[in-house]
């Protein structure tokens, strides 16, 4: 009888969660459509707005880092060869 009982109340949980799921899934899915987009937006005038700023100090030269000059290496790696194929 306890197993009976038990595989009863499984196959209600399982139907239970299915139609569940089923029924809330379109709202779950609309409200996490709907934040994403928020946050593109958000990020969309938050750039617009930063756009808009430097536009404003356009001809203004700022420097961040000043390189250093005592790291300057030899680019010259090696000679190129020119080469053919042979067949």
């Amino acid at each position: 009888m306890t197993f009976l009982k038990t595989v009863l109340i499984i196959l209600l949980v399982y139907l239970g969660l299915k139609y569940l799921i089923r029924f809330t899934a379109p709202y779950l899915i609309r409200y996490i459509a709907k934040k994403a987009t928020q946050k593109m937006e958000q990020a969309f005038n938050s750039n617009y707005q930063y756009q808009n700023n430097t536009k404003t100090n356009e001809g203004n030269v700022s420097i961040d880092k000043v390189p250093n000059n005592k790291s300057k290496r030899n680019k010259a790696v090696g000679d190129y060869v020119d080469y053919e194929e042979i067949d």
